[in-house]
């Protein structure tokens, strides 16, 4: 049996290179979202440009990183450990299929755009509806140069290569400020830059990790998919249970959106702002520890080391709950002053902080069980388990959607609520699949 890797060292020297450039992309992401603020302000530009945004996405995380946690990771490190040709010729494929996919849902998102902007924010305005297509027409084509990013970040790094993925999304926001900040007063309507900006940004993610491939004999390409039918059969088997997982997840977006989309005007960038600035713990905390996880973790499943794997899943897990715990504390008892300091200034009120704010210690009480379900649930994919976290996932959504109306409408907590809503049902995922965890590998 496999020696149960130790945490302290091959994956924390990972997640330190994982969360220290997530903590600079983070650093960043605030200066992005401070020129959004500044620029667009918490209104009808900043709601159209958030929404459009939103929905490539989302359909990101259904294309790629779906894809790439529940099937690609755990298939690709098994053939790493066969053959670098074999492998290389898989990634090749999955490449391939995937960029294919993207590019066909962008020309159909260029089509159906005044459609799908309806099924998000049916409530807006006439303006910010027809501002919100046209910026969703300008962003549909970053789905392909984020697809190419993802495919390539999870080749990288179950080849045990962190760095160009973890510097990819900082690069990203740094293109994104220089269009908004050059191009913002070019055109009527600043949020046309701040689109430009997404396509940039997208480009350079994509291209970044080319180097790296190169450089572990993984060369990005394009191949005949159907000479790979059985390896591609075998991802699709497994992204099957968690694309009906992705699906319930956007499904709770859309809802969230659309609630938020019959609410005052600026509610959709309040809600936007509050859950970027509880991104920031869960980044360098969470998802950097995932990230470093799941190649670990589906190395131990594929050697049957369930000893191992539960040493390391228990040791990650609170890990990251060291981390997101004291950052909960923080945020909700500093809600306030962090979105006046952060953001109060240009086009963004101090009303527009206020109501920020309260969303923020809203999503703040459930970071715990967010950080929780981000570690847990990647631990399902590399036992090669996809449909549990799906089916826990159908269970909260339908606790959010309830206590979305409920909170949302009903009781008049408008923003607040849907972010409190949003915290529950983050709360329920978590319990559960921890508890079927424990039932799994025993008690961590």
């Amino acid at each position: 049996m496999r020696e149960a890797a130790d945490p302290g060292k091959g994956t924390l020297r990972d997640w330190r290179t994982v969360g220290g450039l997530t903590f600079a992309s983070r650093i960043a992401g605030y200066g992005r979202d401070l020129a959004v603020a500044y620029f667009l302000g918490a209104g009808a530009q900043s709601d159209a440009f958030y929404v459009a945004f939103r929905i490539p996405n989302l359909l990101r995380r259904l294309f790629a990183e779906g894809m790439l946690s529940a099937a690609f990771i755990p298939v690709f490190t098994e053939e790493l450990k066969k053959s670098r040709t074999g492998a290389r010729e898989g990634f090749a494929a999955v490449l391939t299929a995937i960029v294919a996919a993207a590019a066909l849902t962008a020309a159909l998102g260029l089509i159906f755009a005044p459609q799908i902007t309806r099924l998000f924010a049916s409530g807006f305005d006439t303006e910010t509806f027809s501002l919100t297509t046209d910026l969703l027409r300008l962003v549909f084509p970053y789905l392909i140069f984020v697809s190419i990013a993802a495919v390539s970040m999870g080749a990288l790094n179950s080849a045990g290569h962190f760095f160009a993925p973890a510097i990819a999304p900082l690069l990203f926001n740094i293109a994104f400020i220089a269009a908004l900040v050059v191009f913002h007063g070019r055109w009527g309507d600043p949020a046309i830059a701040a689109a430009l900006g997404v396509l940039a940004g997208g480009a350079l993610q994509g291209l970044i990790n080319m180097p790296f491939l190169r450089s572990r004999g993984l060369a990005p390409g394009f191949v005949n998919i159907f000479k790979h039918s059985a390896l591609l059969k075998t991802i699709g088997s497994l992204m099957l249970p968690q694309l009906f997982g992705v699906a319930v997840y956007n499904l709770n977006i859309i809802v969230n959106t659309q609630y938020a989309s019959h609410m005052d005007r600026g509610t959709v960038s309040y809600l936007y702002f509050a859950e970027r600035l509880t991104e920031f713990p869960l980044g360098i905390g969470a998802v950097a520890i995932a990230t470093a996880l799941l190649p670990r973790l589906s190395a131990c499943a594929a050697e049957g080391d369930t000893d191992g794997f539960r040493t390391n899943y228990g040791s990650l897990l609170r890990m990251s709950l060291f981390v997101t715990v004291p950052a909960l504390a923080g945020l909700i008892a500093l809600a306030a002053p962090i979105c006046s300091v952060l953001f109060e200034r240009g086009e963004f009120t101090s009303s527009d902080a206020l109501s920020s704010s309260q969303a923020l210690a809203g999503y703040a009480a459930g970071l715990w069980a967010v950080a929780g379900m981000r570690v847990t649930a990647p631990a399902f994919f590399a036992l090669k388990d996809t449909k549990t976290p799906a089916y826990v996932a159908a269970v909260a959504l339908a606790v959010n959607l309830a206590l979305g109306y409920l909170l949302g409408f009903v009781f008049e907590m408008k923003h607040t609520g849907l972010a409190l809503a949003s915290s529950v049902s983050a709360a329920v995922n978590f319990l559960i699949l921890l508890h079927l965890m424990r039932g799994r590998v025993g008690v961590v």
